[in-house]
């Protein structure tokens, strides 16, 4: 029960459905309220087909190009970690999104969907938490179920954008995402360690 809190808590840290409020409401502000509810849905699901699809086929990509284990783990981690970074002390991930939408008919896909929710981190966090060599299919489809999940709540989240906002303001907003980053971070620098201690054999 631990490690699925544990899974969840990482899974909702590094796609940062938070952080995606100003995106979503900045995106959407020339929408009505029906368009507004009818765009969260779309780019929920959207963004968990995209990373079905990296869960399904990441390891199938990788082990075409002939890229080992350990070298995905270690760079996926060093993405991961510049990715946290960029959290922690950049503008953030709402500012810089919200500075990259320009046509509004197409806001479902381009920012919210990707790279909002499905962002580059999102996808190679769910690449390395269902690694066929680490893990089961059955704890596969459990970390599957888990990112659905967070997809979910992301999308009740997002529906009830405009109140949570009111509510906790940008301030708190931007708050909690550099707290996602700061766990997003610690998740990716043990990603990397794996890697070495994997790559060099080192005895436990």
């Amino acid at each position: 029960m631990i490690e699925i809190l544990t899974t969840i808590f990482l899974i909702f840290a590094v796609i940062d459905p938070i952080g995606t409020i100003p995106v979503y409401l900045e995106a959407t502000k020339e929408f009505d309220l029906i368009h507004k509810k009818k765009i969260a849905i779309r780019a929920s699901i959207i963004a968990f087909l995209i990373l079905l699809f990296f869960i399904v086929l990441g390891q199938i990509i990788l082990s075409g190009m002939s890229v080992s284990l350990d070298a995905f783990q270690i760079s996926g981690g060093l993405i991961l970690f510049l990715f946290a970074l960029s959290m922690i002390f950049g503008n953030g991930k709402p500012a810089q999104e919200k500075s990259e939408i320009t046509d509004y008919k197409h806001v479902t896909v381009f920012p919210i969907a990707i790279p909002s929710i499905a962002s580059p981190g999102a996808i190679m966090a769910v690449v390395l938490m269902t690694d066929n060599h680490l893990y089961s299919i059955k704890q596969q489809s459990i970390t599957t179920a888990l990112v659905l999940l967070v997809i979910f709540l992301t999308c009740l989240i997002l529906l009830a954008a405009n109140h949570l906002q009111e509510k906790i303001g940008n301030y708190g907003i931007t708050v909690i995402s550099k707290i996602m980053g700061l766990i997003l971070a610690s998740y990716a620098v043990q990603s990397i360690l794996s890697g070495i201690h994997s790559y060099f054999n080192f005895a436990n």
